[in-house]
């Protein structure tokens, strides 16, 4: 098996070090401190935090109706609005970052392009999952079973928590240290 195929999204559970070269001399907490931060990088983030709501909000609705604390006629509504605005937004987000952001970010850190390409491979696969998620969504839109949505909703959560993770440790410390020149 080789390197990159040990580290497909499905797999990984962080990046390897020689893709946190970065991270180590721009660490997490220092983010919002550095003059860098404010503009793309901040807009970058909650870009990400958002996805993040979504599926909270998401798996949060899906409990309420198992539970039976929420009408199943709300709870379609909600995940017809949510679920849409998330796949549409991904699908954007992730075709931006492909056509525009990672090669002018290659182009910055040379080192770093097997990382780019992992993220690039990660868009790949989660096309495959945004599929499986819609139809799990419209399994439960159609009267079906929230519960199989449910599950497919924890495991397609997991991973886009992890590609988001990987990607904000790959990219921001690039944008930090070079500057947002040449990529808006």
């Amino acid at each position: 098996m080789s390197d990159m195929e040990k580290l497909t999204l499905e797999t990984r559970t962080g990046l390897p070090d020689a893709l946190r070269v970065l991270l180590a001399e721009y660490p997490r907490a220092d983010w919002p401190a550095h003059d860098n931060f404010h503009g793309l990088v901040s807009f970058w983030l909650e870009r990400h935090l958002m996805f993040r709501k979504l599926l909270e909000a998401l798996a949060s609705d899906c409990e309420a109706v198992m539970d039976v604390q929420m009408d199943p006629r709300q709870h379609g509504q909600r995940l017809q609005r949510y679920g849409s605005m998330l796949v549409s937004q991904l699908h954007g987000h992730h075709q931006i970052e492909d056509m525009h952001y990672f090669p002018k970010l290659v182009g910055m850190e040379a080192r770093l392009e097997r990382g780019f390409t992992l993220l690039d491979a990660d868009h790949h696969a989660l096309d495959g999952l945004l599929a499986r998620f819609t139809e799990a969504a419209n399994g439960v839109l159609r009267g079906g079973e929230p519960g199989r949505f449910h599950t497919e909703l924890k495991g397609f959560a997991q991973l886009i928590d992890r590609h988001l993770v990987d990607e904000e440790e790959l990219i921001v410390p690039v944008i930090l240290k070079h500057g947002v020149g040449g990529l808006e």
